[in-house]
């Protein structure tokens, strides 16, 4: 974790101040989806990624459009189809007439907020493309490195329930996303109220900017500044280790998935007003960092939010021991 030099100061009030102003504004286009909304804000102060699951038409595309608006950061989405091209993401050499030289075209992945709609729609040598942005924060092209806006954040969506022409992402892949959340449909009334507001505001309510990139990479600085106990980081351990004993379990959390536990912990602890991480704190965010970590035995989709590895995760939460 970590900023650009230069970034000014910021305190665990201004913080949470941001924070909720960009809720407010994010509940000016979206009814409910409180989890989904949370996880943003934590990807977003941990410098991690996002994966969202659920059917179509539940305004996932919608609520990452209206959270990039919020942060007034450069915004942008990439459509994955099966014909998708690794180019496509990262950029190509191009011959520049103007000049008689080759130059690089930066692609769509060069944008603080990108958008990857239906990632499991596109091919897997286009999913391998966004393993080193991911990860490094860079695309390398031609033996060259140009390295992406920073903050940099994928939040990518996918249907779980339809596999026709899709592409599983593979579980490296996967461990790149810091958090996984489900989105099931929502309760009645937020049905209505999803209505009422498009009857008022149309497909464009007025998302106003409360933050922009220099607010941004303060709020993530001094979230890296939030202290973490050893015996929290031990029980970190204990949890993702414990995933790995159960017999239902094929594959338990990696190194990584600890190490993503407590960036994800630490994000929770600073909107929470905390200067440290609780165990309440690694609780709450446990079973969206590990749920899409987690391989069983017996695989079966998730039609609602409750997945069977979020069951796990739940099981393993009630059987480690917190420590006082």
């Amino acid at each position: 974790m970590g900023t650009e030099d230069g970034m000014s100061a910021m305190d665990a009030s201004e913080l949470r101040e941001l924070v909720s102003r960009i809720r407010d504004q994010v509940h000016r286009a979206i009814v409910g989806m409180e989890e989904a909304i949370e996880a943003l804000v934590i990807c977003l102060l941990a410098e991690g990624h996002l994966l969202l699951e659920g059917p179509p038409g539940l305004a996932k595309t919608y609520l990452v459009k209206s959270f990039a608006r919020a942060l007034n950061l450069s915004f942008s989405r990439i459509q994955f189809t099966s014909d998708l091209l690794p180019s496509d993401v990262t950029g190509s050499i191009v011959y520049d007439r103007s000049t008689s030289q080759f130059v690089f075209r930066r692609g769509p992945i060069f944008a603080n907020v990108v958008l990857a709609d239906e990632i499991n729609r596109g091919p897997p040598r286009t999913q391998s493309a966004l393993l080193e942005v991911m990860q490094e924060r860079q695309v390398t092209v031609e033996g060259v490195s140009y390295p992406l806006p920073r903050p940099f954040m994928v939040i990518a969506t996918q249907n779980p329930i339809e596999f026709e022409g899709t592409f599983p992402l593979p579980e490296a892949e996967m461990d790149r996303f810091l958090m996984r959340v489900i989105i099931g449909y929502p309760r009645r009334e937020e049905e209505v109220e999803v209505l009422r507001l498009k009857q008022i505001y149309g497909e464009e309510p007025e998302v106003t900017p409360v933050a922009d990139a220099e607010k941004v990479g303060s709020a993530i600085r001094y979230t890296s500044t939030v202290h973490v106990d050893d015996s929290v980081m031990e029980y970190i351990v204990d949890i993702v280790r414990r995933t790995r004993e159960l017999p239902e379990v094929l594959i338990g959390g990696s190194t990584r998935a600890e190490v993503a536990l407590m960036y994800a912990a630490k994000a929770k602890a600073a909107i929470s007003g905390y200067r440290f991480v609780t165990p309440d704190h690694v609780k709450s965010v446990a079973p969206f960092v590990l749920n899409h970590r987690i391989v069983l035995r017996t695989r079966r989709p998730a039609l609602d939010s409750e997945t069977p590895e979020l069951s796990v995760v739940r099981r393993v939460l009630e059987e480690v021991e917190v420590p006082v």
